[in-house]
């Protein structure tokens, strides 16, 4: 008789776009190394609630960008909190029905939860008899309390700095795997350069790729992105809005901007090859990011860590000589000064390749998902 595949439920939410990038990795992951096993993954809120959904996210997005300092202080001040009060409250009759019905529709083997919310529900629903292993995949470099649930299977983390972290808000040692955060599959291999800058119509020189994350935070209160145009001539930019179409807007119109070596992006799905033929990453620090960057042993300078995880995920990536934090015009200065000597970019990128190795595995997260599974 023929068995059935095995399903992996992957549970995720929209806040930030590296909670769900990273199921996609996960899923895209594991059936790259087992085609046999089929994959869902889903944002609960805006699938649970359409409406709501992204009015939520919205606003939450609004509060990042106009309020950095008040994101840092929840976050701070809830560090050891579970979610339950939470979950009490707002989600309890709304989400908890909802994704049970759709956990008994499609009958996964195996749920991964990439965003504390859905791994709140799930936890919630498995006290309440639910019998599906759960695994939890924490997307920064850093624990927040609102991870920590008892009925959590096994905790697949980027680093054992998290792994002590979450020691420390009481889950047992034997419950967690140091995996690092998955990638897509395209970003364990490089492409061809010439066939890049042919579809992108880039030139062959020092390049210097500018993130805003999947909102294109790209504000330049400091002046520093314009600063940057002032290389212009030695040096390409290329600058990723993300889906923020004022900033591109703004960008474009500036004069500053205008420049056969300047190029204006919204959003793409193929950040992987834009990193390929770069030789600098100048981003936010989101967890996902900076694991797409390492993954491809590209040197990186952070911008304006919005408090909380992206400064710890910044401290990670500085601490390990993967990045440093860009605070000046003379940090400018340096990185585009060494991109512009053929020699000593090769080496240093190199030297990360080989950290990289030591340091990293990128199918490392769906290999365990997969044990786990069996």
């Amino acid at each position: 008789m023929h068995k059935s595949k095995k399903r992996v439920l992957l549970l995720s939410e929209g806040f930030g776009s590296g909670h769900t990038q990273a199921a996609y990795a996960l899923a895209v992951g594991i059936r790259h190394l087992n085609p046999d096993v089929q994959t869902k993954v889903l944002e609960l809120g805006k699938f649970l609630n359409p409406v709501l959904g992204p009015l939520i996210v919205s606003a939450y997005r609004k509060t990042v960008t106009k309020q950095p300092k008040l994101v840092g202080h929840l976050y701070r001040s809830n560090y050891k909190r579970s979610l339950n009060r939470f979950a009490q409250l707002a989600l309890h009759r709304l989400f908890y029905t909802q994704t049970s019905q759709v956990i008994t529709q499609l009958k996964p083997d195996a749920i991964v939860c990439t965003h504390p919310v859905p791994n709140a529900v799930v936890a919630r629903l498995k006290r309440l008899g639910l019998n599906v292993p759960l695994f939890t995949l924490i997307t920064d470099y850093d624990a927040h309390g609102t991870w920590a649930s008892p009925e959590v299977n096994k905790y697949l983390v980027s680093t054992p700095i998290v792994k002590r972290k979450l020691m420390e808000h009481g889950v047992p040692d034997s419950r967690i795997e140091v995996t690092g955060i998955p990638v897509h599959p395209d970003f364990w291999t490089s492409c061809d350069k010439d066939e890049i800058r042919k579809q992108f119509n880039l030139n062959a020189m020092p390049t210097v790729l500018i993130m805003g994350g999947g909102w294109g935070l790209l504000n330049d209160e400091n002046g520093l992105f314009e600063y940057m145009a002032g290389y212009r001539d030695n040096v390409q930019l290329i600058f990723c809005a993300g889906n923020n179409e004022k900033a591109k807007e703004r960008l474009e119109n500036n004069p500053l901007f205008r420049h056969p070596n300047i190029k204006i992006l919204g959003f793409t799905r193929e950040i992987n090859k834009l990193m390929d033929v770069s030789d600098l990453l100048i981003t936010k620090p989101g967890g996902m990011t900076c694991t797409e960057g390492l993954s491809k042993g590209i040197p990186m300078l952070f911008y304006e860590p919005i408090p909380g995880q992206e400064e710890e995920n910044c401290e990670y990536f500085v601490r390990n000589g993967f990045g440093e934090l860009l605070t000046d015009r003379e940090t400018i200065d340096r990185w585009f000064k060494l991109i512009q000597e053929p020699y000593a970019a090769g080496e240093y990128r190199r030297s990360l390749l080989t950290k990289r190795n030591e340091q990293y595995n990128p199918e490392r997260c769906s290999r365990a998902v997969l044990q786990l599974m069996q």
